[in-house]
């Protein structure tokens, strides 16, 4: 029994390795839908026509597994649905403003600032790590924006879709956080499901502002938002309940890799040395930010009881490794 356990352990995180990956393939593919609607398509638009996607295919999944869609912690179900949609906001404001990698590279901030808001929401402990982890996440942030202050010859980044896209961080980091607390009572299903479910009324005042119609070739380009969204959150879901957050992150992080390719093949976009410096401290802070401090050893009880010394008749206790 245990040399089957033994070996379908590692099955299992192969599976949730390659569950990753997918993961990081379908967001890449849905920030290419979004840019290519860029210009175009209004943000709100494109918000509300993933929403429409995400919350049919979210409500057949549940029928599908025969859950109550609505859940228990309905008011934070909601405030978590809000929060992701204005991430969503923030994040595709960012892919259309800003190259692929360098708005991939921005949203990858999140576990750092996850990390500070659980400390600071969740009184969960923080130690020097996290403070490293910040200071190197905002270094790569000024190495990927190159702020003229610093670069008098380079091409900065245009300032504010830089400051959405470390917003769209930041909401992403809250809603984590959210989703941390809901994941005690909350099937993964449902609270995939509330994000669109929330996302429609918010996101309609700002089609209905700023209405266009689009063509069928842009309709296509917004089911793709919807289908690969899904498919990446379906893929993050299942690999997070199997890997180790630090390990799934990493993995994860060849998103920033294919949006880079992406933003090269189909936009002709170049990442120069900087970018890729950026990235590499934002992986960094990254890995940094979820890794656990070493915990240290307990020590074992004794199996005597304290009294006079006597005679040891007690063979020492062998290590079980």
């Amino acid at each position: 029994m245990s040399t089957a356990a033994n070996v379908q352990a590692p099955l299992a995180q192969h599976h949730a390795a390659l569950s990753m990956l997918a993961s990081a393939l379908s967001f890449s593919l849905m920030g290419v839908c979004v840019k290519q609607l860029g210009g175009h398509i209004p943000v709100g638009e494109v918000v509300f026509a993933r929403a429409i996607v995400s919350v049919t295919l979210s409500w057949w999944l549940l029928r599908r597994a025969g859950l109550e869609p609505w859940g228990q912690r309905r008011g934070l179900l909601i405030l978590r649905g809000a929060i992701g949609t204005f991430a969503l906001f923030a994040v595709y404001g960012a892919l259309m403003a800003l190259p692929l990698a360098a708005a991939t590279v921005l949203q990858y901030l999140y576990p750092t600032f996850t990390a500070l808001l659980a400390w600071l929401l969740l009184a969960e402990p923080i130690g020097r790590r996290v403070g490293i982890a910040v200071a190197l996440g905002w270094a790569g942030v000024v190495l990927v924006a190159q702020p003229a202050i610093l670069w008098s010859s380079a091409n900065p980044l245009p300032t504010l879709p830089v400051l959405i896209g470390m917003a769209g961080a930041l909401c992403t980091a809250l809603a984590y956080v959210s989703v941390r607390s809901l994941g005690t009572s909350e099937h993964p299903l449902v609270i995939i499901f509330y994000f669109p479910l929330v996302a429609l009324p918010l996101s309609l005042p700002a089609l209905l502002l700023q209405p266009v119609m689009p063509s069928a070739r842009e309709l296509l380009w917004l089911l793709g938002v919807g289908v690969f969204t899904q498919l990446g959150q379906l893929g993050l879901t299942r690999a997070l309940t199997a890997l180790p957050a630090a390990q799934a992150t990493a993995i994860s992080y060849v998103q920033v890799l294919l949006a880079g390719l992406w933003g090269w093949l189909i936009f002709g976009e170049s990442s120069d040395a900087s970018t890729i410096a950026g990235g590499l401290l934002v992986l960094a802070a990254t890995l940094i930010s979820l890794s656990r401090p070493a915990q240290p050893t307990p020590v074992q009880p004794s199996s005597v009881q304290p009294g006079p010394a006597q005679p040891s008749s007690v063979q020492p206790r062998r290590g079980s490794g």
